[in-house]
């Protein structure tokens, strides 16, 4: 039960920062420089950094244990850099803590083999679903593939199976596991709590507020939710999507009244996002006009030429200027189309998160060549013949470009994620069940 606590889901690395989980994957652990596999399946088996399937080796030089050296030398250079980086150590620590809780499950797991199923599901089934509702999928797996029996294990106050428990606190790595089952899987999906309620139905309420809190945005907070609920979908049978529970409800009107402030809170979210970007937008089209009509330098009387035509920063402003004015004017007319948009529940899925996403590009690129422009007009003007002109000039020129990557780049980040990668899908090639 202790396992099955959160602190285990912490030990894999999710209380860590983007640089800290990815030195997790590949910092040795202690106990004998082991690398440990992102997949549970090869655990008991204590594989060594450089193996038969993806050692670049000949097998000769393995049988001699040359393998072996390199990977002990490995460790050696990481005790190294370990004294020169101390939060190092930290990782390394959890990621030996990581690998020891997972050996224990093992271990545990043998100990109570022998004993019979009444008593394996006395010991196992309260922890089992307290994993799945924690989102510790190592501890879920590792107990199904000793004992298979296990996985229709159910809470007896309410009903619910492993996968209505993950479903219901937005476990996705205990959801996940679906995804690597055979056609056993419509009997977990086909089946009802106490209440009356399919998978789908859990799919369909609110996500608790430390899950929904993991999304920045209600926009997006709505996204996720309807992602859930998709994704569910799939895997239910066509005569329990119109299932009514005990309330008399079908999953459809369940989403819909549980999500009806969350969505009206996505609406505002978005629609304040866009209007802050379209004023933006606005500033910049009316800026680029203006410039491409007054250019720098004047023009010939006779003619109207500009005066510095064949200058080569003057290609360079005109260039950039048009393009700003071309990039903003796109950025502007997706924002205007955000807030005239209908704003109902499926346009939160795919259609206002990649307008966003276009919108904010396009006001990036606008920023950037705005500044281009305007530097290739000051150069022009004052700094012909004087090269040191543009070295404060570009200085300068980075703050506004370096401003909107560092306040923007988060918000950017966490839509494409969220619209294109996703977090479902199958994590492994190994069968569960």
């Amino acid at each position: 039960m202790v396992l099955a606590a959160k602190e285990f889901a912490l030990l894999r690395g999710d209380g860590l920062n983007s640089w800290q989980r990815l030195l997790f994957r590949y910092v040795p652990t202690s106990e004998g420089q082991k690398r440990i596999p992102t997949d549970i399946k090869n655990i008991s088996n204590e594989p060594q950094m450089f193996n038969a399937k993806n050692c670049w080796l000949s097998p000769i030089w393995e049988r001699i244990y040359f393998g072996a050296l390199i990977t002990k030398l490995g460790g050696l250079l990481f005790d190294v850099l370990e004294r020169l980086v101390p939060p190092l150590k930290l990782i390394r620590d959890k990621k030996s803590k990581y690998y020891n809780a997972l050996k224990l499950v093992e271990c545990l797991c043998k100990k109570i083999e022998s004993l019979s199923f009444v008593e394996v599901r006395r010991i196992v089934g309260a922890p089992l679903l307290a994993a799945a509702k924690n989102d510790n999928y190592e501890l879920v797996e590792a107990v199904v593939r000793k004992f298979p029996s296990l996985i229709y294990v159910s809470d007896v106050e309410t009903g619910k199976r492993i996968f209505d428990f993950a479903v219901e606190h937005r476990c996705e790595n205990v959801f996940n596991l679906v995804h690597r089952m055979s056609q056993h899987r419509a009997l977990f999906m086909d089946s009802l709590d106490l209440s009356g309620n399919t998978v789908l139905h859990l799919a369909a309420k609110l996500a608790p507020k430390n899950k929904l809190n993991l999304v920045p945005g209600a926009a997006l907070q709505m996204q996720r939710e309807l992602q859930w609920f998709k994704e569910v979908n799939k895997f239910v049978p066509l005569f329990d999507r119109e299932h009514r529970n005990a309330e008399n409800k079908t999953p459809s009107v369940v989403f819909t009244e549980e999500h009806a402030e969350l969505k009206i809170k996505g609406e505002e979210w978005m629609k304040g996002t866009a209007n802050s970007c379209t004023i933006a937008a606005a500033l910049i089209t009316t800026i680029a006009f203006a410039a491409a009509i007054t250019v720098p330098g004047g023009d010939h009387g006779e003619t109207g030429l500009p005066i510095f035509a064949k200058n080569g920063a003057f290609i360079v402003f005109a260039i950039s200027n048009a393009a700003s004015l071309f990039t903003s004017t796109t950025s502007l007319l997706v924002f205007l189309s955000i807030l005239t948009s209908r704003y109902a529940e499926e346009d939160f899925l795919y259609a206002l998160p990649r307008s966003l996403i276009l919108g904010l590009l396009t006001l990036f690129l606008s920023i950037t060549l705005m500044t281009v422009s305007f530097s290739a007009a000051v150069y022009i003007v004052l700094g012909q013949k004087k090269a040191y002109v543009l070295i404060p000039v570009a200085v300068m020129a980075c703050l506004p470009i370096m401003s909107f990557v560092l306040l923007q780049s988060p918000l950017i980040v966490a839509l494409i994620s969220s619209t294109w990668r996703g977090i479902f899908g199958k994590k492994s090639n190994r069968p569960f069940y």
